[in-house]
């Protein structure tokens, strides 16, 4: 029977290994998985020959994958599974494939499409306005509208959120993106392969090492390249201080966002202490520079373990101290529980991952689940929270925080031997597939590259997890007061450009 093949993440995958279904069997089989509790990792089209085809790679306990050609229109996925949503959105908006009956099919990023056919949603890209589209409105005497964006009263990334309230109660947000989009997927297959890790690291800021490190195992896969065991540990302590220093951040600003301001001022100035640690790392506070295929361009000497050994010492009881505070003051705990509520079943039918699925009793984490560099050798236990509201989407960063000290705490002890790396030219496996799935600190971060005939590079996509969870925030919104929308967003705190691409 026509079906999904295993493939192994951060390997590279002969094309040809690749089942080529008929689009029915690719559907039927596709909803069959996902409606057996399959999740969707990747699901794009991209041209080969002149043809277009569709790829979807869904994840169990293993990843699988299966192709087929497109057609110019089909029934849409989603009319029976919710987790194809924006996929097909974003299917239809790059390539002119009309997913029909799609129950809310709008643009994604809004760009004309890649096989100048028709526009879908009928826009005139002569106009620089993203947000000019029919919103969907609640009726009634009693609704009122309110627009926020997409330029914010701070030093803030672009987006719109369109508010339907009856008095302060929101019924519906809509959020539209799409204002910085840059076109990254095409840089990545156009550009030079001495660039193309300064592309991935500029993919979304906050995220360079997760996204740089999703790169160069695609990259390592397909050009046969071995990493050696002193670069992994490297590159997980630094995945790791990525995510302390953005998680102490977000604590700080949800205690800003409920006027506690002792915690919000401590977690400030300690989310910079652990970003100079990154800086001692690479000379980068955000690790660029630092991962490249191959391995590390920094060593880490004996000097620098001590260093960072003992100021991560002395940041832990720092963090215990303020997550004490913060988690033990009533006023904060009565803002925070009950508040944005995302069901399971909810987190579930949108795909939501990270520690926000976490906190709605997702337990997935792809450390676990999938490891890659020295993940593999380290116990991420399972890990959730059920009750799916701002206290537990919190409460899932200090938890992480504590978890993540302790992991670069143990491989700081053991010396580390690595041969550094410089940018580089390199030859890709012609006609293969490599697909990496890493657990950045938002969650689940995965790139997928399909090479051609002669080893260049075909298609390069590229999946940040704000790309599952910024319809989380919306549904997060639903029956709360819209007072309390700057304390939801900041407990998703979702990347704009990581979703623009």
């Amino acid at each position: 029977m026509a079906d999904f093949a295993p493939i192994e993440n951060g390997a590279v995958t002969s094309r040809d290994r690749i089942p080529h279904l008929s689009f029915d069997d690719f559907r039927r089989r596709a909803l069959e998985l996902v409606g057996g509790g399959a999740r969707v990792v990747q699901y794009f089209a991209y041209t080969d020959g002149g043809r277009v085809k569709l790829m979807a790679v869904l994840r169990t306990d293993r990843l699988l994958a299966a192709g087929c050609e497109a057609p110019e229109s089909y029934p849409a996925l989603t009319v029976q599974c919710e987790p194809f949503h924006l996929f097909e959105r974003e299917i239809a908006e790059q390539f002119g494939i009309r997913p029909e009956g799609h129950p809310w099919l709008k643009m994604v990023r809004y760009h004309p499409n890649q096989l100048g056919r028709p526009d879908l949603f009928g826009n005139d890209y002569a106009e620089d306005t993203p947000g000019r589209y029919p919103y969907y409105a609640v009726e009634g005497e009693e609704i009122h509208e309110v627009a926020v964006g997409p330029v914010h009263a701070g030093v803030i990334e672009p987006g719109h959120f369109r508010f339907n309230c009856i008095g302060e109660r929101v019924l519906h947000l809509e959020i539209q993106l799409g204002y910085q989009h840059r076109g990254i997927e095409r840089l990545l297959v156009e550009g030079d392969f001495k660039r193309l890790p300064v592309l991935a690291e500029g993919i979304a800021g906050d995220t360079a090492i997760g996204h740089s490190l999703c790169l160069a195992q695609a990259m390592e896969a397909l050009a046969g390249i071995e990493t050696d065991a002193g670069a992994r540990v490297i590159r997980t302590i630094a995945l790791e201080l990525e995510r302390i220093a953005n998680h102490v951040g977000d604590l700080g600003a949800l205690s800003g966002d409920v006027a506690f301001l002792p915690p919000a001022n401590y977690c400030g100035r300690m989310r910079g202490d652990f970003l100079n640690l990154t800086l001692w790392m690479c000379g980068n506070r955000f690790g660029k520079g630092l991962v490249r295929p191959g391995g590390v361009r920094f060593p880490m000497t004996d000097e620098d373990r001590r260093t960072l050994s003992t100021r991560i010492t002395e940041l832990k009881s720092q963090v215990e101290h303020v997550v004490d505070l913060l988690f033990s003051t009533s006023s904060v705990r009565a803002r925070f529980e009950g508040c944005g509520v995302v069901s399971k079943t909810d987190a579930e039918n949108l795909g939501l991952v990270g520690p926000a699925g976490r906190a709605s009793g997702i337990a997935y984490d792809a450390r676990r689940v999938f490891p890659t560099e020295h993940y593999r050798h380290i116990e991420i236990p399972e890990h959730a929270e059920p009750t799916g509201d701002v206290y537990a989407r919190a409460k899932m960063r200090a938890d992480e925080v504590r978890q993540s000290i302790g992991i670069i705490q143990s491989l700081l002890a053991v010396p580390v031997e690595t041969r550094c790396v410089e940018d580089g030219d390199f030859s890709l496996s012609p006609s293969s597939l490599a697909i990496t799935v890493n657990e950045a600190w938002r969650g689940e971060v995965s790139h997928c590259v399909l090479t051609d005939d002669a080893g260049r590079i075909l298609r390069y996509k590229v999946k940040d997890p704000s790309f599952h969870n910024w319809n989380g925030l919306a549904m997060a919104l639903r029956n709360t007061g819209i007072s309390d929308f700057p304390l939801n967003n900041k407990s998703f705190n979702l990347s704009y450009c990581g979703f623009d691409l």
